[in-house]
């Protein structure tokens, strides 16, 4: 069932036969996909060091190398502890970044989620018509990776150099898995 639960999420879609679902797998926030999110964000790490060498990032930084599409579908890790974003396109990893996070208040949320929406100019209905450039939301009451401030907390989104959010939008598609690990 873990293995299932997790392909799926990873495909962001379901195939049966000739027919294929277009309908982002739902979000899984059980204990399991917590630490299944939690591994891939630690394995991440392990990756930069292995593709990019031994760089540490300052806020607003990112590494970003040319990966075929051929290797794979792309998945975005999101490492909270380390205030890091990963863009992999299959087992490869194409791309690290800083991030900024929720709150204390308004954490960010952990587990395996999906795309559900994207577009490229949005503005908060719930936070004074914030603007969110670049936004893929990944969970339905607005919560999205976006471009913002690396300095700043959010209110549970995840905030990306505006930069790599313009260049993480256009390789990510809706259904891309967003793994996000404490």
């Amino acid at each position: 069932m873990k293995q299932l639960a997790l392909a799926l999420a990873l495909t962001g879609s379901c195939v049966l036969a000739t027919t294929v679902a277009t309908t982002p797998a739902p979000a899984l926030e059980t204990y399991q996909a917590k630490m299944e999110a939690s591994d891939a964000a630690s394995q991440a790490r392990v990756d930069m060091l292995d593709a990019f060498g031994a760089k540490e990032l300052r806020p607003g930084q990112y590494v970003w190398r040319d990966v075929p599409e051929s290797a794979g579908s792309e998945r975005v890790v999101i490492s909270l502890s380390d205030q890091m974003a990963y863009l992999y396109r299959g087992n490869t990893l194409m791309a690290a970044t800083t991030i900024s996070s929720g709150r204390e208040s308004k954490p960010t949320p952990t587990g395996i989620f999906s795309i559900l929406n994207k577009t490229p100019m949005y503005r908060s209905k719930k936070y004074d018509n914030a603007p969110m450039p670049w936004a893929e939301f990944f969970e339905p009451h607005g919560i999205a990776l976006h471009a913002g401030s690396v300095s700043a907390e959010s209110h549970g989104c995840v905030h990306l150099p505006a930069a790599f959010a313009k260049k993480l939008y256009s390789v990510t598609d809706i259904g891309t898995p967003v793994l996000i690990g404490a």
